[in-house]
C-alpha cells in the first residue's frame, strides 16, 4: 500500500499530537526536539522514509537555532521535511545517525558550521574547518572580520 502525504499527515498528528502541514507529496511537520528522533524512527518504520535525503540548521537570531531534515520514501513520492527548535542559547540535538547512515556526515558539517551538538553521534568532530577553528561561521553571531589563519 502506497502512503499518500495526506495519510502520513494523519497518522503523524495522531500519533505525535502535532500538526503536519501538507503541499502535494510534501509533509512539514515540526515537533519538539524530545521527539526529534521518535520521529524519524516512526517516518522509517511507518511511513517507508527510508532515503535520508538532507540535513542543515537555520540561525533565527533571536529564537535561536533550527535542525531541518528531509526524509523521503521514492516508493511512493513522499517528501517528509522534518524540523525542530532548539531555542535560544540551545545547541543540542538528538542524533539520527543511527537510524540513517547518511546522517553521520551532515550531523558533522551542521556542528562545523553552526555549533549544533548532536547527542549520540558516533564520531562528532569538525569535518570542514580544522580542530583549532574558533567559532561557528553559519550563526549569525559570528564576526566575518575575525582574522583566522591561514587567512591572516
Amino acid at each position: 500500500m502506497s502512503t499518500t502525504a495526506a495519510d502520513a499527515s494523519a497518522r503523524i498528528r495522531e500519533t505525535f499530537g502535532v500538526e503536519a502541514a501538507v503541499d502535494g507529496a510534501m509533509v512539514t511537520v515540526v515537533v519538539p526536539r524530545e521527539l526529534w528522533t521518535e520521529l524519524a524512527h516512526f517516518t522509517n518504520r511507518v511511513l517507508g522514509c527510508r532515503y535520508f535525503n538532507w540535513l542543515s540548521a537555520i540561525d533565527w537570531k533571536e529564537h535561536g537555532l533550527e535542525v531541518v531534515c528531509r526524509l523521503e520514501n521514492l516508493d511512493a513520492g513522499l517528501v517528509l521535511t522534518m524540523r525542530t527548535r532548539l531555542g535560544p542559547g540551545e545547541t543540542r540535538c538528538p542524533s539520527l545517525a543511527g537510524l540513517c547512515r547518511g546522517a553521520d556526515w551532515m550531523e558533522r558539517e551542521c556542528y562545523d558550521m553552526f555549533g549544533v551538538r548532536f547527542e549520540g553521534h558516533p564520531d562528532l568532530r569538525r569535518i570542514l574547518l580544522s580542530e583549532d577553528w574558533e567559532g561557528y561561521p553559519l550563526r549569525k553571531d559570528y564576526a566575518v572580520d575575525t582574522p583566522f589563519a591561514p587567512y591572516r
